[in-house]
């Protein structure tokens, strides 16, 4: 199977610098690898993200010369897979459903990389799945996950330590990402994935999930996230400034993106929209210059 690689972005706000250097650098090794570059939209958190953000990122895609392989997936679309995986799930018991509450879980629970640990307290309560008011946790083991990030080099977690149970379907209905990323990325048959260091602690909840379902297991290469001058990241809720080629800019942009992933930034300005830049740019793509740091200041806050 040949190179297949995406970017997948959540549709909660106009696209800004951060994501430009995520879409950048997952177009760029594919295309430097010869191979196919997908776009998802990754809208499964319907209580966050709007139609019109995903319409905008696509267009500011296009007009930055960034031209994805087939069509665009879209995971409202695609419920129907989150729950035949989660089934599967259930049949053969590595699932149990929930009542917690947040405050109940946070004034029993130690903390973990992404806040508190799920002790586990339903884990042998044998609540129905279908309780109208419960999530669904996958039951985790005290086994050490390890992989080698093409970047930041070898990483170990171990989920019932660090994370505990996670979810898979919320108490609202709505699947988890963590189970629609995994679902997704093996009907797209993604063999690799370029993403933001914010999601390295995600990836051994990802590969358990392969594991457990039975699909392949990507090769993973995250790279800094782009942060405001208080170490925030670029986001919506952070107030990032949105960012188009259209303002007559793109060039620069794409530059100062090249340059924020330790990219060869060429000398003479290239015109964006006939592709010069971006196929040099793929040229010259050198995964050894991307920084190992996990975070970067960004110059558009």
């Amino acid at each position: 199977m040949g190179y297949v690689g995406r970017f997948a972005p959540s549709p909660t706000g106009p696209l800004h610098f951060g994501s430009l250097v995520a879409a950048l650098a997952s177009y760029l090794d594919a295309k430097a690898n010869d191979g196919k570059w997908l776009v998802r939209i990754e809208d499964i958190d319907e209580t966050r993200c709007k139609p019109e953000y995903a319409t905008d990122i696509l267009r500011d895609l296009q007009s930055f010369g960034m031209q994805w392989d087939g069509e665009v997936e879209t995971q409202t679309l695609r419920k129907p897979f989150y729950e035949d995986a989660l089934q599967k799930l259930n049949g053969r018991g590595l699932t149990y459903a929930c009542v917690c509450s947040r405050k109940e879980i946070a004034d029993s629970a130690t903390a973990g990389l992404e806040g508190p640990v799920y002790p586990g307290t339903c884990r042998n309560l044998h609540i129905a799945v279908d309780h109208e008011s419960a999530a669904i946790r996958v039951r985790t083991t005290s086994e050490m996950f390890a992989f080698t990030d093409i970047v930041q080099g070898k990483i170990e977690q171990c989920i019932e330590q660090e994370i505990g149970d996670f979810v898979l379907k919320r108490r609202d209905g709505l699947f988890a990402y963590q189970l629609a990323v995994v679902v997704d990325d093996a009907a797209q048959g993604v063999t690799h994935i370029v993403r933001g260091a914010d999601l390295l602690d995600s990836t051994a909840r990802q590969i358990y999930l392969q594991k457990l379902l039975g699909m392949p297991t990507p090769q993973y290469l995250h790279i800094p996230v782009a942060v405001n001058a208080q170490g925030q990241k670029l986001s919506k809720q952070t107030l990032a400034s949105a960012i188009s080629a259209n303002g007559g800019n793109a060039c620069g942009l794409l530059l100062s993106a090249l340059g924020f992933l330790g990219q060869q930034v060429m000398a003479l300005p290239l015109d964006p929209t006939n592709g010069e830049l971006l196929t040099r740019a793929a040229q010259n793509w050198d995964r050894r210059r991307i920084p190992r740091s996990r975070t970067a200041t960004s110059p558009y806050s």
